[in-house]
């Protein structure tokens, strides 16, 4: 093939490529700022109608969210812009393989309505790790599983999210991209300590429009430019670029590009791992993530939980044509940058020698769009960023505040636990930024990528347990524990082993260990799966059982048991928040003594202006007002019958419109 030798003329194809072809114009800064306002607008309103000075005002939005902002939030908490950087790029550099991890979602969030929330809600349960605390007692799982997810949130969450919203900045303005991060991370920090979930999940819902807006606009000048779906099909197989390594396969694209289901020993996504690997990671983060499941748990009832699964798993459609095809796209029109297969050339189109795949989005956005449009793509970007980012600082801080502060504090007043909640917010972000040279150079550019291997590793292990539980009423603490601790070892062996032996370059050849090299990391889900389930199954049979109250209406068989009056699980059946805050004795009297001894002078009013801003109301003397047990709600298993109806039957029409959808393209 011509292509395979190096041309020795002078310039190169990457001269000037280092700099955007465009900068944004006052038009574009025009839309950004009527975005900025429109945001702060709704963010505002959200903190003025939600009462954020309590825990479940904070952290549950008030349990009072109606199915659409419940749908949107848990799409835009998704759809990120590691997602718009990462599935184009992966999709430039490997087709719509990808797109199986959105039609996946499709499906298992819909589990998420139908069967993992109705036992969360019928356990009462705030937080995930509070849910394993009560399905299997004892403290240890629940310590474990808070820090655990609070890793993933740093490793495959925040970072990455971070770093695909520098890049896009890192193109569209040319800043350096830790300077890009920082800026970002103000913003976000400061809009989800002030605000609480209601602010995030109102947001969410305006971050979402503008998302589809600005995609699908870009979709159309994609489309117009490449020449149509034919010309995707036929232009994609010779986005070659024109400077490789001889006599390799840098810069081919795959012949099965265009397929979803692919060879099973040779691909780089095996069909039987899509099938059975992909689902076990995908059931963690829709079922049991704290991220998603809080959103849900703010819902007003479950009917509206319902609902908002089903409009995210409606929106989960759409990734293919706002993401996927128009990284294949931005391929065909720049294959010397976005398909870049030399090192020195990747080096000086986007400074990361691995490959510039993750350039895709942004590529487009800067050459393709005119005045004022770029400035509404720069918004989207800055809102997937924005309503990934703040979901997870909330969840995160939810996470640490519940299950890990007030552990360690059990005295610790409503007051202190909403301080520490804001607090962990900032200390997320240091740690966060440090992560992020690890992603840039993980897995050969491939952003996406990076994101879905690290999950096949720390995440499986967890999805056996939460199933384990919810579905064998015979598990018990010691096969949770023995099992969740000896899957993850194995998931964090396999882990550093990828960091210690990444995957070699195209011209490189292929010195890791056979266990890597020829165990798919989907595959190794399948694996780590098993292996876990062996562990739990196997240790529980071989102790003790659970006591009547680890499973009455903790799991799927026992979640209509009869409410028992007795003093631990008063809010059985609904939505409120643990009562625990509120019914230890030292609790209430730490609370007393701390609210006894403030000042009663009435504050300034720049400090109450910061105070409410925070959220953290005082009365008019100056006191915290005192706190009260939570009402009792209704149960909120309870469903009306006719609108039943209409959810199951769109639950039909989802399922059948995404297994077509993966028939079509398999």
């Amino acid at each position: 093939m011509a292509s395979t030798e190096i041309p020795s003329v002078s310039p190169t194809p990457t001269d000037g490529v280092s700099k955007p072809p465009n900068t944004l114009t006052a038009a574009d800064i025009a839309v950004l700022a009527i975005y900025f306002i429109l945001i702060l607008a709704v963010g505002l309103w959200s903190m003025w109608k939600t009462k954020r000075s309590t825990v479940d005002g904070y952290f549950l939005a008030g349990k009072n969210m109606t199915w659409w902002p419940v749908g949107t939030s848990l799409f835009a908490s998704n759809v990120g812009s590691g997602h718009f950087i990462g599935l184009a790029g992966s999709a430039a550099a490997a087709g719509i393989g990808p797109t199986a991890y959105e039609w996946n979602g499709m499906m298992v969030v819909l589990l998420l309505g139908w069967v993992f929330l109705p036992i969360y809600i019928a356990a009462g349960v705030t937080t995930m790790p509070e849910y394993l605390q009560k399905r299997f007692g004892g403290r240890r799982i629940q310590i474990f599983i808070a820090i655990l997810y609070l890793f993933i949130y740093i490793f495959t969450k925040i970072s990455v999210d971070m770093y695909a919203g520098a890049v896009f900045i890192q193109q569209a303005l040319g800043w350096n991209i830790y300077l890009a991060v920082i800026l970002l991370l103000v913003i976000t920090a400061l809009y989800t300590v002030a605000g609480g979930l209601a602010a995030v999940i109102y947001t969410d819902a305006a971050q979402t429009v503008i998302m589809l807006i600005g995609a699908l606009t870009l979709m159309g000048f994609s489309f117009v430019e490449v020449g149509g779906w034919q010309a995707i099909l036929d232009g994609y197989s010779n986005a070659i670029p024109a400077i490789r390594v001889p006599n390799t396969t840098c810069g081919i694209p795959r012949e099965d590009a265009f397929h979803i289901f692919r060879d099973p020993v040779t691909s780089d996504l095996p069909w039987p791992g899509v099938v059975l690997g992909m689902s076990i990671p995908s059931i963690w983060y829709w079922c049991s993530d704290q991220v998603i499941v809080q959103r849900s748990l703010a819902a007003k009832n479950l009917l509206h939980a319902k609902g908002g699964s089903l409009l995210a798993s409606y929106l989960k459609v759409l990734p293919f044509f706002m993401m996927v095809l128009p990284g294949m796209i931005s391929r065909i029109l720049y294959p010397d940058e976005v398909g870049c297969a030399d090192p020195k050339v990747c080096e000086q189109v986007c400074g990361n020698s691995v490959g510039c795949s993750d350039i895709a989005y942004a590529k487009l956005v800067m050459t393709l769009l005119p005045a004022g449009l770029r400035g509404l793509m720069m918004a989207v970007m800055i809102a997937a960023l924005m309503s990934s980012l703040t979901s997870i600082f909330n969840s995160s801080s939810t996470l640490f505040t519940m299950d890990l502060w007030r552990y360690f504090r059990r005295a610790a007043s409503e007051w202190e636990l909403m301080i520490v909640g804001r607090v962990f917010v900032l200390v997320l972000v240091v740690v966060s930024v440090l992560w992020i040279p690890l992603v840039q150079a993980s897995q050969g550019g491939q952003l996406f990528i990076y994101i879905q291997s690290i999950s096949t590793y720390l995440q499986p292990p967890v999805s056996v347990v939460f199933m384990a539980g919810c579905f064998l009423r015979r598990t018990n603490e010691k096969g949770a524990f023995w099992g969740l601790v000896l899957g993850l070892l194995v998931g964090i062996v396999r882990m550093i082993l990828d960091f210690v032996y990444p995957v070699p370059q195209c011209y490189e050849t292929d010195t890791r260990p056979d266990i890597i090299k020829y165990i798919h990391y989907l595959y190794f889900s399948i694996i780590l799966s098993l292996l876990t389930l062996a562990v739990v199954v196997c240790v529980s049979l071989a102790t003790e059982k659970p006591t009547e109250e680890q499973v009455s209406r903790l799991t799927w068989f026992t979640r209509f048991d009869p409410v028992k009056s007795s003093e631990a699980r008063t809010e059985v059946g609904t939505f409120t928040i643990n009562n625990s805050l509120h019914q230890e004795d030292g609790n209430l009297k730490d609370h007393t003594n701390d609210s006894s001894t403030r000042h009663a002078e009435t504050p300034s009013k720049l400090k109450s202006t910061l105070l409410w801003l925070c959220g953290m109301e005082k009365d008019s003397e100056g006191k915290r007002p005192p706190q009260t047990q939570p009402e009792v709600l209704a149960c909120s298993l309870e469903e009306e019958p006719c609108m039943r109806h209409v959810v199951n039957a769109n639950l039909i029409i989802c399922l059948s419109v995404a297994v077509f959808l993966f028939a079509y393209w398999a």
